[in-house]
C-alpha cells in the first residue's frame, strides 16, 4: 500500500510561530504563568481538562482565523474589491474540530460553502482564501474559475466542490466505495503507459475516511437520501457532518424538516453511528468526532454528526436576514456564538488570561490583514480563449489523435453491436483492473449463491450487453445498483476522482434526467473547476432511442444535443457492432469523461454486424466514417439515421441517378468537421439527419456552421431531415409519423438533387 506523510499539528496549521510571533505554546505557557493557578482557583485542573491546553488554544486561534477571515471577506465585498461572500460564521467549533478529527493529505473530504474552518485545518491558508474571493490567476482552488468558499486542494484531498447543494454527498459514497475497492485489488493502484492511468496516481492506505457536510437544508434533498442509503448498505466509511444552522437561506428548519430535527429521522438506518451535538461547543464536538472517525476506521460503518450551529450573518452579502428573522431571535442565537463561549471558557479555565487572548488574536488579525493585501496585487487570469479553455479536456491524453486508429484483426463469424460491446468490456476488465462496473440489472445476479450453485444462468443487464461479467471478475467489479439514476452518476464522480474507471449504465436514455445535475454540474465540470486539480474520466454507457415498435415515450426519447451542448464531456453514438467495439474502447482508455449512447435498435440489427476485431483495435474520436461515397450530394448522419440513409441513398442512386454520399458522425463531441467540408465542397448539396426533434437538434449546429463557412460550396440551402416536434408515440402507425423514415431521407435528397 502506497503512504502519505501526514502533516503535523504545528506543519499542517499555519500557527502564528513566525519571526516577531509567539508559538501556541508559548503564548500558552506565558498565559499559565501570569494566571498564578488560574485553573485552580476557577476550580478545573489543567490535568483534567478533556483536551491539552496546546491543543484547545489552536482550536480557538484556527476558529478565531475562521471568523475574521470571514470579517474581512466582508470588508472587501463592500468596498467592492470582491465579488461575492459567503461565511462560515457561527460554524467554527464543529468544523475546527471535524479538521483536527480527521487527517489531510490522508483521508478525503467533500465540504460545502461553509467549511471555512476545516478548510484552515486541514491546513489551507487566509491567502488561499483571498485569492479565491479576488478570482486571481493564483488562486489554487480554481484559477479564478469559481466563487470563494469552494474550497479544493489535491495535495490535502479537498475534492473541488460545486454550489450545488447535497450532489457531494453522493461523489463521497462513490470516493468511499473506491477506498474499499482498492483494498481489496491493491493491483488497481498501478499504472499503465497508454491509457487515463498513466495520469492518476493511486494511493490508499485501508483505514482513511471520507468526509462530507451539508447545511441542513441540503437534507431535503433527494441525492443525500440515496447517499445514506447506499452508505448503509455497503458499511461504507463515510463521515456524513449536517450543519444545522436553523435556516436554508429563510426558510427555518421546521418547514424544511418533518418535526424540525434531522436525527430522529435517520435513527434506524443501520450500520450507522450518530451524534448529536451543540456545534457551538468545540470540546462536545471533538468528542463527537473522535467517536465518529473511530467508527468508520474500523469499518464498521458510515457516521453521522449531527451539529447545532448559529449562523450570526446572513445567508450570503445577497441575503438580508432583518427580512425574516426578528431582531429578538438574532439576539438570543448571539448568546450562543461559539468564538466568544470558547473565549469564555479559555479564560474562565485560566487556559488562557486576557493578555494571552489579546495576542493571539492581534497575530491572527495581522496575519488576515496581510493575507488578503497579498490577495489584492495578486495577478488576474488570462483573458486569451486558449487559457479560458485550458483544463475543460484532459492535456495528457488526446482521444482524437490519429494515432489510435488500429487495423482490426478480425476473427469468427459476424457478431452483433450487442457482442461486441460485451467483448470489449470482457477485453478492458481483463486488461485495466480499475474497472468497474454497476447500474441497474447489470450483474448477472446480486444473491451469489444463486450463480455458484447454479440455479440461475444470470442476467447481464435488460439488453444482456453485460452478461457474464459478474460471473468472471467478481461482485466487487460489477454490481447491481439502487434504483436512483443521480446516485449511479454521482457515484463515479467519487470513484473516477479517486482514481478509478467506473463504467456505470443508465438503463433507459429516457430516464436520465434524475442524473441530469451530475452529468451537468459535476462529472463535466470537475477539471475545469479545478483548474485540473482533479478529473473524472468516467464512462456512462446509455441505452438510446427509437424505432421500437411499442416503445411509446418512455423507451424511445432521443436527447443527445443536450449533452453535446455540455462542454468538458465527450459523446460518442456508434452505429453498427465495429464502430461501437473501437470507440468504446477508446472511450475506456480516455481521460475524459464520456457519455456513451448506443441505440437499442442497432444492438441486434443483421445491418452492421462485424467479426471480432481483436483486444486492442480502437477508433479516434472526432473521426468519422463515409459510409457511401458519393459525388452530387452529402447527407451528415449518426445512430440509426445511417442505415435509413444509405436505403434512401441507394433509391436514388437507383431511380434517380444521383449518388448521395453518407457521413457517419460516430462521435458527437468531438465531431468531424473536416469530414464535412471535404464532402461539401466536393458535392455542393447537403442534408442533415438526426432522429430527434428537429427543432433545436443537433443537426441545427452542423447546418449552421456549414452555411456560415461553407457557403460559397453550396448550390442549395442546408436541409434538414429529423422527428416531428413531439414525444414518440405506442402506436407503430404513429411511430412511424413521428420518426424520420428511408422515405423522408429520399424525399429529401430528390427535392434537393432538382437545384
Amino acid at each position: 500500500m502506497a503512504h502519505t506523510a501526514v502533516p503535523s499539528a504545528e506543519t499542517r496549521h499555519k500557527s502564528v510561530a513566525e519571526p516577531g510571533h509567539e508559538s501556541v505554546a508559548e503564548i500558552s505557557q506565558n498565559s499559565a504563568a501570569h494566571s498564578q493557578n488560574g485553573a485552580k482557583a476557577a476550580g478545573a485542573p489543567v490535568s483534567f481538562l478533556p483536551a491539552a491546553p496546546e491543543k484547545l488554544i489552536e482550536i480557538y486561534r484556527l476558529m478565531f482565523l475562521s471568523r475574521r477571515t470571514d470579517d474581512r471577506e466582508i470588508i472587501l465585498k463592500n468596498q467592492q474589491k470582491v465579488f461575492f461572500q459567503i461565511s462560515g460564521a457561527g460554524h467554527e467549533a464543529l468544523l475546527v474540530t471535524a479538521g483536527l478529527a480527521l487527517r489531510p493529505g490522508y483521508d478525503w473530504f467533500f465540504p460545502y460553502y461553509r467549511d471555512r474552518g476545516l478548510s484552515l485545518a486541514l491546513g489551507t491558508t487566509p491567502e488561499e482564501h483571498f485569492l479565491q474571493s479576488v478570482g486571481a490567476a493564483t488562486d489554487t482552488a480554481s484559477g479564478g474559475r469559481q466563487m470563494p468558499s469552494h474550497w479544493t486542494s489535491p495535495q490535502l484531498h479537498i475534492v473541488t466542490p460545486s454550489s450545488s447543494t447535497a450532489t457531494q454527498c453522493l461523489q463521497a459514497v462513490g470516493c468511499a466505495e473506491a477506498a474499499l475497492y482498492l483494498a481489496e485489488h491493491p493491483e488497481a493502484a498501478a499504472q499503465r503507459e497508454g491509457d487515463y492511468s498513466q495520469f492518476h496516481a493511486v494511493d490508499f492506505h485501508g483505514d482513511e475516511v471520507v468526509y462530507v457536510s451539508i447545511g441542513e437544508g441540503s437534507t431535503s434533498q433527494g441525492e443525500f437520501w440515496e447517499a445514506i442509503s447506499i452508505a448503509s448498505n455497503r458499511k461504507l466509511p463515510v463521515l456524513f457532518v449536517v450543519e444545522d444552522n436553523g435556516y436554508a437561506i429563510s426558510v427555518p428548519v421546521e418547514v424544511n424538516t418533518p418535526g424540525g430535527n434531522i436525527s430522529p429521522l435517520l435513527a434506524n438506518f443501520p450500520n450507522f453511528h450518530f451524534e448529536e451535538v451543540d456545534g457551538t461547543d468545540p470540546i462536545a464536538c471533538l468528542h463527537a468526532f473522535d467517536a465518529a472517525v473511530a467508527h468508520c476506521r474500523a469499518r464498521k460503518g458510515p457516521a453521522l454528526v449531527h451539529g447545532h450551529v448559529t449562523r450570526p450573518y446572513a445567508h450570503s452579502l445577497s441575503d438580508d436576514a432583518k427580512l425574516y428573522r426578528p431582531e429578538s431571535e438574532r439576539h438570543d442565537e448571539a448568546l450562543r456564538d461559539p468564538v466568544q463561549k470558547f473565549q469564555a471558557y479559555l479564560l474562565r479555565e485560566g487556559i488562557l488570561d486576557a493578555a494571552g487572548i489579546a495576542q493571539l488574536e492581534k497575530q491572527v488579525d495581522e496575519e488576515v490583514r496581510v493575507a488578503a493585501e497579498r490577495a489584492l496585487h495578486a495577478p488576474l487570469p488570462s483573458t486569451q480563449p486558449s487559457a479560458i479553455l485550458r483544463h475543460q479536456y484532459s492535456e495528457d491524453y488526446d482521444p482524437t489523435r490519429a494515432s489510435l486508429a488500429t487495423e482490426p484483426v478480425s476473427s469468427g463469424p459476424d457478431r452483433t453491436m450487442a457482442d461486441l460491446i460485451n467483448a470489449c468490456l470482457h477485453d478492458e476488465m481483463r486488461r485495466d483492473p480499475r474497472i468497474v462496473v454497476f447500474g441497474e440489472d447489470v450483474a448477472d445476479c446480486s444473491r451469489e449463491e444463486y450463480l455458484e450453485q447454479k440455479q440461475v444462468k444470470g442476467k447481464g443487464g435488460v439488453f444482456k450487453l453485460t452478461a457474464g461479467l459478474q460471473c468472471e471478475f467478481g461482485s466487487s467489479r460489477v454490481f447491481n445498483s439502487a434504483l436512483a439514476e443521480a446516485a449511479i452518476v454521482g457515484r463515479s464522480v467519487g470513484m473516477a476522482v479517486r482514481g478509478l474507471k467506473p463504467v456505470a449504465e443508465i438503463q433507459f436514455f429516457d430516464y436520465i434526467w434524475p442524473a441530469m445535475h451530475q452529468l451537468r454540474n459535476e462529472l463535466s465540470l470537475i477539471r475545469w473547476r479545478s483548474n485540473g486539480g482533479f478529473a473524472a474520466p468516467a464512462v456512462i454507457r446509455v441505452p438510446i432511442g427509437g424505432y421500437l415498435t411499442g416503445g411509446a415515450i418512455y423507451h424511445s426519447q432521443s436527447g443527445e444535443v443536450l449533452f453535446t451542448h455540455t462542454p468538458g464531456i465527450r459523446v460518442v453514438f456508434p452505429s453498427n457492432a465495429l464502430d461501437a467495439n473501437g470507440l468504446l474502447r477508446t472511450a475506456l482508455r480516455c481521460d475524459d469523461p464520456v457519455l456513451f449512447f448506443e441505440h437499442k435498435r442497432l444492438y441486434r440489427e443483421t445491418w452492421g454486424r462485424a467479426p471480432y476485431p481483436g483486444p486492442d483495435y480502437m477508433i479516434p474520436f472526432g473521426k468519422a466514417r463515409i459510409a457511401r461515397e458519393g459525388k452530387d450530394l452529402t447527407v451528415i448522419t449518426y445512430g440509426a439515421l445511417v442505415p435509413r440513409a444509405l436505403q434512401a441513398a441507394q433509391r436514388a442512386a437507383r431511380e434517380l441517378n444521383v449518388e448521395t454520399e453518407v457521413i457517419d458522425l460516430r462521435s458527437l463531441n468531438p465531431y468531424d468537421w473536416e469530414a464535412i467540408a471535404t464532402s461539401v465542397a466536393k458535392t455542393n448539396k447537403v442534408i442533415v439527419a438526426h432522429e430527434d426533434m428537429l427543432s433545436w437538434g443537433y443537426g441545427a449546429e452542423i447546418a449552421a456552421r456549414i452555411g456560415e463557412e461553407l457557403f460559397d460550396s453550396l448550390d442549395a440551402p442546408v436541409r434538414r431531415v429529423a422527428a416531428l416536434d413531439t414525444f414518440v408515440a405506442y402506436q407503430p402507425v404513429l411511430e412511424d409519423v413521428i420518426l424520420p423514415q428511408p422515405e423522408k431521407i429520399y424525399q429529401a435528397i430528390a427535392d434537393l438533387a432538382k437545384y
